[in-house]
C-alpha cells in the first residue's frame, strides 16, 4: 500500500506573525519557515506504518513557491521514499490544495492518506474534508490512535467535545491527525544527506489541470485588546454589560 502525505511550509511557529503594510497578506521575506506541525505528525505516522510493514512506500508532496522542496526534504530525511512538489506562487486556498491533492492521488492511487488536521496559518481545517468528498472516501478526522484491524479496516479514535470517538473506516480513506497522534522523531545527519538523493518530482497546477478560483482581498491584524477592569458589585458588572458592552 502506498501512503501519500501532503505537507505544508509554514511560518514557523515560534515567530510573530506580521501582517504586510499593503495589506496584501502576512509578511514572509527573511522570516524562519518551517514545516506545519500537524504535517510533522502525518509524516511520523506514515514512516511508522511503513516500518510495520504495512505500507511500502510513503509519498510526501507540497503545494507552493519553490522553497517548499525544503519542507518535502525534511519528510524525506525522516522515512519519506519520493516526493511531489506542486509549485505555485499563487496563493492556494483549501479548496485548491484539494483538488491538486485528488489530482495526485488520482496519478499514484495510494490506499491512504494523511494530512494534518490543519494548518497554524489559516487554521481553516477543511482540505481533508474536502478531499474525501471530492474523491467519495471514507474519512476520519482529528485523529488521535490510527490501528489497523485484522479484517483490514481502519480503526481511528479521534477527539470531540464530548471525549474520545472510534470510527472504523474502509479503505482507501483519508485521515487528518492531531498533535497527540504521536511524537516525530528529529531526523539524523546522515538520513539528511540521504533525503537529497531521494527522487522529487516537480509539476505545476496546470499539468493537474486546477485552476484557482478564489483569492484573498485584504488581510488585516486583530483590533488590540483593551486592558480589563475590577469591578465591586455584580450589579455593577451587569449595567457595564448592558450600557458599554451592550452584550445583554
Amino acid at each position: 500500500m502506498k501512503i501519500l502525505v501532503a505537507v505544508k511550509r509554514v511560518v514557523d511557529a515560534n515567530v510573530a506573525i506580521r501582517v504586510k503594510a499593503d495589506g496584501s497578506g502576512v509578511e514572509t521575506a527573511n522570516v524562519k519557515m518551517a514545516m506545519n506541525p500537524f504535517c510533522e505528525n502525518a509524516v511520523e505516522e506514515a514512516v511508522r506504518l511503513k516500518e510495520q510493514g504495512i505500507a511500502k512506500e510513503v509519498i510526501a508532496t507540497s503545494i507552493g513557491p519553490q522553497q517548499c522542496q525544503e519542507t518535502i526534504r525534511t519528510a524525506l530525511a525522516t522515512g519519506a521514499d519520493r516526493g511531489i512538489l506542486v509549485t505555485t506562487d499563487a496563493e492556494v486556498q483549501p479548496l485548491g490544495v484539494a483538488k491538486i491533492l485528488k489530482a495526485i492521488v488520482d496519478r499514484e492511487q495510494p490506499g491512504l492518506v494523511l494530512l494534518g488536521k490543519q494548518a497554524i496559518d489559516g487554521d481553516n481545517n477543511q482540505t481533508g474534508q474536502m478531499l474525501a468528498g471530492l474523491l467519495g472516501w471514507a474519512q476520519g478526522t482529528f485523529a488521535s490512535k490510527i490501528v489497523f484491524a485484522d479484517d483490514g479496516r481502519l480503526l481511528v479514535t479521534r477527539e470531540i467535545d464530548g471525549g474520545l470517538q472510534t470510527v472504523s473506516l474502509r479503505l482507501p480513506a483519508v485521515v487528518t491527525v492531531d498533535l497527540r497522534l504521536n511524537q516525530p522523531r528529529y531526523a539524523s545527519l546522515p538520513n539528511i544527506m540521504k533525503a537529497k538523493k531521494k527522487p522529487m518530482q516537480s509539476l505545476s497546477p496546470a499539468d493537474l489541470h486546477v485552476a484557482p478560483r478564489l483569492a484573498t482581498i485584504r488581510v488585516a491584524a486583530p483590533p488590540k485588546r483593551h486592558a480589563g477592569i475590577r469591578v465591586a458589585t455584580a450589579a455593577e458588572l451587569v449595567s457595564k454589560l448592558r450600557n458599554e458592552a451592550k452584550v445583554l
